[in-house]
């Protein structure tokens, strides 16, 4: 990976560079992870325009890393801080005495207080916008990256299937998100890739929910959405569930147009797509069956080192999807004091000659009664 991490730096510095000796600073957690592997959460890099790159943060001895360490690397330099010193500023300070001309920061990163300070500290340096110059970058993924996601979705589906085969009724969706949370660790997840959302009843369908102490009852819908986080990499699913031997007739039918949109959805992650085209294929769905106005702003989302990455498939999104994108898509629908469906699953873009999206999550869409 150390190849790969050089190879990334080489074209942030070729972005940075080509308006004459710029240096980058990079202080967004999960790009310096990109562009380094595992690093301490407050690291910032220095992607410098002669070819030296160098690490500044505080290492915790006590700790070990995951993978790779960063200064495995020969083409990058690692230098410990003490004390409170900011590895920004030290970044900062590094580029303005090794000539750089300018230096370009993520200014959506940086707080008001934290860019001000910098500048103070370079007086004579000329300070950019980055502008999500890595953020792009990560767009597209490679098949190392595209491997994690993939082993991130097994895990996943390995934990919701297990929950599927224990008895439901009477737990709290507090405990059960606890478990599936567990459950991922257990089969070699390095953490959760989001907080678990388990909602049962008229909290099932909810989007952001976050579980609290109702119990599963007979009848009830049960929403679950999770995900494992591997190597760095995150990926989510979905899945609604009924409690019981036999659905009811409103159950079916809104579960059915919900999984029609989804599949629309699906079906519309080819290269070229436009975003706002893949929204648009669960929106009609939804819309014809006139719950068009319970769909969130958005369809789904790129994953990776971050659940919620770009792109957004959303109705005023902008851009076409390319190959290799992972993504998730996730309609879903909530009626108020009933409950409701969502199912989401995480797919990466291929052309049809290579067999059309890839489902990373297979955990059966079929309305299970649990």
């Amino acid at each position: 990976m150390s190849e790969v991490h050089a190879g990334r730096r080489s074209r942030l510095r070729a972005h940075a560079s080509s308006a004459g000796d710029v240096a980058a600073v990079v202080s967004r957690p999960s790009n310096v992870r990109y562009l380094v592997g595992p690093a301490p959460a407050d690291a910032v890099l220095l992607v410098g325009h002669d070819g030296g790159d160098v690490l500044f943060g505080h290492w915790d001895p006590a700790e070990e890393p995951v993978g790779p360490r960063p200064h495995d690397e020969e083409s990058l330099r690692v230098t410990p801080l003490d004390g409170d010193a900011d590895p920004a500023l030290a970044a900062v300070v590094a580029a303005a005495e090794g000539g750089a001309r300018a230096v370009a920061v993520e200014e959506h990163h940086l707080t008001v207080a934290r860019h001000r300070a910098l500048t103070r500290a370079a007086p004579g340096a000329v300070f950019t916008d980055l502008d999500c110059a890595v953020e792009r970058q990560r767009l597209v993924k490679d098949e190392d990256e595209i491997a994690a996601l993939r082993v991130a979705a097994e895990i996943t589906d390995r934990a919701l299937g297990e929950l599927l085969e224990s008895i439901l009724v009477g737990r709290t969706e507090r405990h059960l998100a606890l478990e599936l949370e567990r459950r991922l660790v257990d089969h070699g997840a390095d953490g959760p890739a989001f907080p678990t959302s388990v909602a049962t009843g008229s909290h099932s369908g909810l989007a952001g929910h976050r579980p609290t102490d109702r119990r599963v009852e007979e009848g009830d819908f049960l929403t679950v959405r999770l995900g494992a986080r591997f190597r760095g990499y995150r990926c989510q699913i979905g899945r609604t569930f009924v409690i019981g031997t036999s659905p009811a007739d409103w159950q079916i039918e809104l579960y059915d147009v919900v999984f029609a949109a989804q599949r629309a959805a699906r079906e519309a992650l080819t290269p070229g797509a436009e975003y706002r085209e893949v929204d648009r294929a669960a929106r009609e769905v939804l819309s014809a069956a006139g719950h068009g106005r319970a769909l969130g702003p958005v369809t789904g989302h790129g994953v990776g080192l971050e659940i919620g990455e770009d792109p957004r498939l959303s109705p005023a999104a902008m851009g076409r999807l390319g190959p290799c994108v992972p993504v998730t898509v996730e309609p879903g629908v909530h009626l108020p004091g009933r409950g409701g469906v969502r199912i989401d699953d995480t797919l990466v873009v291929r052309s049809p000659a290579d067999g059309g999206p890839e489902l990373l999550t297979i955990t059966t869409k079929e309305l299970l009664a649990l």
